[in-house]
């Protein structure tokens, strides 16, 4: 069922209900009661799941789903930052797949010290001998 149509709003229970009961000014005394009373009506309504998408998706305020303004803030709040650990986790992931992934190097290899082929002592004496006399 799509969101935008709002067809799922003939089926709520709070139609027969008056409406100021779902918007209350302020959250103290008589608005208090309100609210909780408009969170008993949306307890037995079919289409609770459905109202609160919409109020989470509209940005609507007052009573909808059986939540109040500030408790969908908050889920939206918890909502972005589980989004927001799970791109962590998504971008450490990846960067330590990466590096444990062989490099790909585009270099020949260079032979180290130990499988080079050793120079005679001799002729290694030789050279510094040659360097000596020519200073």
């Amino acid at each position: 069922m799509e969101l935008l149509s709002m067809e799922w709003l003939e089926k709520a229970a709070c139609t027969e209900e008056d409406p100021d009961l779902f918007f209350p000014v302020g959250t103290t005394g008589p608005a208090a009661r309100d609210t909780a009373a408009a969170k008993e009506v949306c307890a037995h309504c079919e289409v609770r799941v459905q109202c609160l998408a919409w109020a989470l998706k509209a940005g609507e305020t007052g009573v909808w789903g059986g939540t109040c303004t500030e408790e969908r803030a908050d889920l939206r709040r918890k909502a972005q930052w589980s989004h927001s650990a799970r791109s962590a986790r998504s971008a450490r992931s990846e960067r330590s797949e990466r590096s444990t992934r062989p490099e790909r190097s585009t270099r020949p290899e260079r032979s180290t010290r130990s499988e080079r082929p050793e120079r005679s002592t001799r002729s290694a004496r030789s050279a510094r001998s040659a360097r000596s006399a020519a200073t």
